[in-house]
């Protein structure tokens, strides 16, 4: 499948220890991403952030949290995206986490799958 041309870019915040049915919500984001045919989704694990408590969770050895931020970055046709904010809703729900959702358009240069199965 290849994809270009304008497409939207789903970026989801939230915090290493929120889970869901005994798994990291992270990786729940990620799974459902794939079963519902979105392009591709990575996860980023954030050093320092603080969001809508105010806490400030930190990889300083001093202040070592257990709660990091996890950024899940998602890109694909804005049709495809829109379908899946519902799925992301009821995850959120399910978890009983906190977080925040962004949207933003982006341009798609090239997505091509590589030829030896890799990324």
């Amino acid at each position: 499948m290849e994809i270009k041309g304008v497409a939207k870019l789903l970026r989801i915040f939230i915090g290493e220890s929120d889970h869901i049915h005994g798994k990291p919500l992270y990786e729940a984001i990620v799974y459902a991403a794939k079963e519902n045919g979105l392009a591709g989704a990575t996860v980023f694990k954030g050093r320092m952030a603080y969001g809508a408590n105010s806490k400030i969770h930190t990889s300083k050895v001093l202040a070592l949290s257990d709660d990091l931020p996890m950024i899940i970055e998602i890109v694909d046709q804005e049709e495809k995206i829109n379908s899946f904010l519902s799925k992301i809703d009821l995850l959120f729900e399910d978890a009983n986490s906190g977080g925040l959702v962004t949207m933003e358009k982006v341009d798609i240069i090239k997505y091509i799958p590589s030829k030896n199965n890799g990324y």
